[in-house]
């Protein structure tokens, strides 16, 4: 049986005073969650994206999508907080 390893994710930071603490990509304003929706729930490919925010990088936004996978419940939560239906409570 091998034991799992955290992950390091070099693009992702999370700092205050960016996007109120959410993960984000290093360098940028792009949240994580973000990310999660335009290529998981929207299906945009990241190539696509990238066109549309060219100061990303294929491996940011890989390591975006890694970052979700280890923290979804964290994710999902910033996900569901972000909805037309949340912002009007």
């Amino acid at each position: 049986m091998t034991v799992a390893q955290r992950t390091h994710h070099p693009y992702i930071v999370v700092r205050n005073h960016i996007q109120g603490g959410e993960p984000t990509i290093r360098g940028t304003r792009v949240a994580v969650r973000s990310v999660v929706q335009y290529i998981l729930r929207q299906g945009m490919a990241p190539e696509a994206l990238i066109k549309e925010f060219p100061q990303l990088s294929l491996a940011a936004l890989y390591d975006a999508l890694s970052f979700y996978y280890d923290h979804r419940p964290l994710v999902d939560k910033l996900l569901r907080e972000q909805t037309e239906g949340a912002w009007r409570r």
